[in-house]
């Protein structure tokens, strides 16, 4: 089956791995009867989802409804899905069907299930086991052949845990859990859902496409989009509407449509980026700390091999020198005027100890640190490489360093097969 035919027929736009695993799961599992359950943030399109599962399936003639649970209050949630007799509550003037009735033969699709009461988790776990349920206020079991696909966006085996939703009713409707990424996950489809929705309100609004430069491209991927794709669409219709004749954007332009706000950062310092974890991103802020005393302890130590007014220095600088050599103040001072250069030394260290000793005592402890922040400097290109799949450009911009640094430190780690 052609995924590409599939996408332009529900307007899906992207190309990234996980966009089209999900795709793929639902295809396969389309033409089977077995419950469904599509796990995503808001936003990231499960409906679409749920709606090939449908239309892939032999109930593709039947009737699709999507209910969202949420939006139902509590007290008419029966009511709505399973359908009430006359009489059976105040406001009850007629006998009413609900959609497990009404859907018959088709597909009900429950978004946000995680949000069901629990009494109608019992009733729709009815449903699933045995094709049946009871109207509120009936005594009459009626048979429904309904097939249900679920949504949510919370961790519903953490809400069983709560005591919120039924874990026997989680692992029911999750016979096949299909994942629908994040756009912050899919950072290469950014751009071409926003040409996407631009040449879709540019029509809409009888005006041209809205373009961006490269720097506001950079800004678009980068920021990690907490309404996903329902919010790139609205902030395209908005650009559309107030730019006016600007339709080349710049970063400052867009800078304007972009939350600035704590959830703004840059996609490095998300949880959830593949490959990367907080541990990670704290070793690369440590190495970069790292790099910046090394060098200071190359120019200290370089002062003091080549002689001048050291002397002076010395005395100006005893906190500095205490900070970048590893030596406490009171273990700084200086040799008799006779001697050429000064000396360093520690309680207990002999008078006539030298520089060198000093030097080579600051070497050996760089060298000792420079062990586990390199292996993990190593670890963390690696990672990049490999998840933008050789990419040097979008490995650096990742990483937070030029190009040429990474060209520099895949051949000292030897990383160029990658």
């Amino acid at each position: 089956m052609d995924l590409q035919a599939i996408k332009q027929r529900f307007e899906i736009v992207g190309n990234s791995t996980k966009l089209n695993l999900a795709l793929e799961t639902a295809l396969k599992v389309a033409p089977t009867d077995i419950s469904v359950l599509i796990n995503g943030e808001s936003g990231v399109g499960k409906e679409a989802i749920s709606k090939i599962i449908h239309n892939y399936s032999s109930r593709k003639h039947g009737p699709f409804i999507a209910v969202n649970c949420g939006a139902i209050p509590e007290g008419t949630i029966d009511s709505e899905l399973f359908g009430h007799e006359k009489g059976s509550f105040t406001g009850a003037h007629d006998t009413r069907k609900g959609y497990f009735e009404t859907v018959n033969g088709g597909t009900i699709f429950l978004d946000e299930v995680g949000e069901l009461p629990l009494d109608t988790q019992a009733r729709l776990l009815r449903v699933l086991e045995t094709g049946e349920f009871i109207k509120v206020g009936s005594s009459k079991v009626q048979k429904t052949d309904v097939r249900v696909v679920a949504a949510t966006n919370r961790d519903l085996l953490d809400r069983a845990a709560q005591g919120k939703f039924r874990e026997d009713l989680y692992y029911r409707l999750s016979t096949v859990p299909i994942r629908v990424p994040s756009l912050k996950e899919r950072k290469e489809d950014i751009y071409l859902l926003f040409r996407k929705f631009a040449t879709v309100y540019a029509e809409k609004y009888h005006t041209l496409p809205v373009e961006l430069d490269v720097e506001a491209q950079q800004i678009l991927e980068n920021y990690r989009w907490p309404g996903n794709v329902r919010q790139l669409k609205n902030m395209v219709e908005q650009i559309s509407v107030l730019e006016g004749e600007n339709k080349r954007l710049h970063a400052g332009d867009l800078s304007k449509y972009i939350p600035n706000e704590g959830s703004s950062l840059p996609a490095l310092s998300k949880k959830e980026d593949a490959g990367f974890s907080e541990r990670d991103i704290f070793y690369k802020v440590l190495f970069d700390l790292r790099n910046d005393v090394a060098d200071l302890k190359k120019v200290v130590i370089k002062l003091i091999e080549n002689g001048g007014d050291q002397q002076n220095f010395i005395e100006n600088n005893e906190e500095l020198l205490s900070k970048v050599l590893d030596i406490n103040e009171s273990d700084i001072r200086h040799s008799s005027p006779t001697q050429s250069s000064p000396v360093f030394v520690r309680p207990n260290m002999p008078v006539d100890s030298n520089v060198h000793e000093v030097y080579v005592e600051a070497q050996d402890a760089q060298e000792e640190e420079n062990l586990s922040l390199e292996d993990k400097e190593k670890e963390m290109i690696r990672k990049a490489l490999e998840k933008h799949r050789g990419r040097r450009k979008k490995a650096a911009n990742e990483l937070g360093i030029s190009e040429r640094t990474l060209y520099r430190k895949i051949k000292q780690y030897e990383l160029e097969e990658i």
